[in-house]
C-alpha cells in the first residue's frame, strides 16, 4: 500500500464522445455510472444477463446497447474504456485480464487494486467538473474523496467558494428570485450569481441577510432609495439596471419571492430587451406557497382542496382599477391565497361573503413567513378584518383562506430558522 503515496494515480479527463465503452454488469454500480458516460457521448455497450429497471430503461430509450448475456473473452476489442461491475467474480477477473492485454483503461467496482483506473468522486457546477481522489498509507479513501467533493461543489454552488474569472464576462442583468425571506431558501443558481455580481439592486423583501455575505467591492443599491417621483418607482429601477449594465457591470436584481409573481419582473425584462441588454431570469420560491407551508398550512390537501388561487390584494374590490373577479373567487371550493392584502383584508372578506362565501371560512394570516419573526394569526372570514387590526398584522404577510387552514396540527409558535 505504501506505493500509493510514492506513485499516486495520474489524473486525466477522458474524452469519450463517439468512442466505444463497455460496461460489464447491469446492477446498481452501472445504474450510477451510466448517466455520466451517456452525458459524455460515449458509444456504450452493456454486457449483462440482467439489469435494474433504470438501466433497462436506458437501453429501451436507445441510450445504450444491451447484450443480454454473460461476459465473453473478446468483448473489449477496440474498447477505449471499460467498467467492470458484475456480481460474477470470475467474469470480472477475466474481463480485467483482457483489459490489461488490450491496454484498455479499466475500472473495477469489486477490486480497485486489480484495476488500471479509478473513478474519482465527481461533481459539477456551472461548467466546472470537480473530481477528487484521495489516498492514504492504508490505501484509497472513497468516503473522504466524496466529502471533499461535496464541500467544493457546495461552495461553488452557493457562492461561498469563488475564483476570479479570467475570461471576459458578458455584462448583463440577472433577475433573481430570492425566495420568501429565509436566506437558505434562495436557489443555488441565484446565490452563485449574487457571488459573481458587481452590482446588486435589492428589494426590501429580498433575503437581506445575503447582502452581508457579498464581497466589499460589490455595490449594493436599495431599490427603495433610488430617487424617483411618486409614480416613477419602476421606471427609475429600470433605468438603474440599464445604466449599470451598459457600464459593463454584472448586475443582479434581487427580488423577493419569484420575479414573475407580482414582482414586475417582466416589466424589467422588457425594458432591458428594448435596450439590447442580455437578461437571465432565475425563478424563486414564491411566498404564496412557501409561507403557508412554513406555517403548517398546505395550499392543497387530498379531500379538502383540489386547487389554489393566488391573488394580489393591493387593490380593494370596489376600486375601479381592480382586475379581480371576486364574485367568481367566492364560488371556488379550493384555497385562496392573498398577497399584499393586509390593509385590504376587511374589504376583501366583506366582498367574498357578499358573493356567497361562508362567513365561517377559516383564515390564517402569516406575517414575516420563513423568518425568525414569523407569526400566525387565525380567524374566520367574518372576523379577519377586526383580528388583523387587533393583532397589528403588518406587511409582508400572506393570507390563506379555506379549509386547509385547519388541516394541520394546532398552530404553534414558529421555530427560529
Amino acid at each position: 500500500m505504501a506505493e500509493h503515496a510514492e506513485h499516486p494515480a495520474y489524473p486525466v479527463g477522458l474524452r469519450l464522445r463517439g468512442r466505444r465503452v463497455v460496461v460489464v454488469g447491469g446492477g446498481q454500480v452501472a445504474q450510477r455510472r451510466l448517466p455520466a458516460l451517456i452525458a459524455a457521448g460515449a458509444d456504450i455497450t452493456l454486457v449483462s444477463p440482467s439489469a435494474t429497471p433504470s438501466v433497462e430503461a436506458m437501453a429501451d430509450a436507445g441510450e445504450i446497447r444491451w447484450e443480454r448475456r454473460r461476459y465473453q473473452d473478446g468483448d473489449l476489442t477496440d474498447t477505449w474504456y471499460a467498467l467492470i461491475a458484475s456480481t460474477d467474480a470470475a467474469a470480472n477477473d477475466a474481463a480485467s485480464a483482457e483489459a490489461e492485454r488490450t491496454r484498455t483503461w479499466c475500472v473495477r467496482s469489486d477490486d480497485a487494486e486489480a484495476a488500471t483506473a479509478w473513478t474519482p468522486a465527481t461533481g459539477r457546477s456551472e461548467g466546472v467538473t470537480v473530481a477528487v481522489l484521495t489516498t492514504t498509507s492504508q490505501g484509497r479513501d472513497p468516503r473522504h474523496s466524496a466529502a471533499i467533493r461535496d464541500a467544493i461543489v457546495e461552495g461553488l454552488r452557493d457562492g461561498t467558494l469563488t475564483a476570479p474569472h479570467h475570461r471576459t464576462r458578458t455584462p448583463g442583468v440577472s433577475l433573481v428570485g430570492g425566495g420568501p425571506g429565509d436566506p437558505d431558501l434562495i436557489t443555488v443558481r441565484g446565490r452563485r450569481l449574487l457571488a459573481e455580481a458587481d452590482v446588486v439592486i435589492a428589494d426590501r423583501l429580498g433575503p437581506r441577510d445575503l447582502l452581508d455575505e457579498l464581497p466589499p467591492h460589490v455595490e449594493v443599491i436599495d431599490a427603495a432609495k433610488i430617487p424617483y417621483g411618486r409614480f416613477m418607482a419602476q421606471e427609475a429601477i429600470n433605468q438603474a439596471l440599464i445604466e449599470h449594465a451598459k457600464a459593463g457591470k454584472a448586475v443582479v436584481r434581487l427580488k423577493g419571492g419569484d420575479p414573475f409573481v407580482f414582482g414586475r419582473g417582466m416589466e424589467e425584462a422588457q425594458a432591458l430587451a428594448a435596450e439590447g441588454i442580455p437578461c437571465t431570469v432565475v425563478p424563486g420560491i414564491s411566498s404564496s406557497i412557501s409561507v403557508p407551508g412554513a406555517a403548517g398550512i398546505p395550499v392543497t390537501h387530498r379531500g379538502v382542496a383540489h386547487e389554489f388561487t393566488v391573488v394580489s390584494g393591493h387593490v380593494a374590490p370596489e376600486d375601479p382599477r381592480s382586475l379581480v373577479d371576486w364574485a367568481a373567487l367566492a364560488q371556488l371550493r379550493g384555497t385562496l391565497v392573498l398577497l399584499m392584502a393586509v390593509d385590504k383584508i376587511g374589504a376583501i372578506a366583506t366582498a367574498l361573503i357578499a358573493h356567497g362565501k361562508s362567513p365561517d371560512t377559516p383564515v390564517a394570516l402569516v406575517q414575516e413567513g420563513t423568518t425568525a419573526a414569523q407569526r400566525r394569526v387565525d380567524a374566520t372570514l367574518a372576523t379577519v378584518g377586526e383580528r388583523a387590526v387587533a393583532e397589528d398584522v403588518r406587511p409582508p404577510a400572506v393570507i390563506v383562506i379555506g379549509d386547509v387552514v385547519n388541516v394541520g396540527p394546532d398552530p404553534v409558535a414558529a421555530p427560529t430558522p
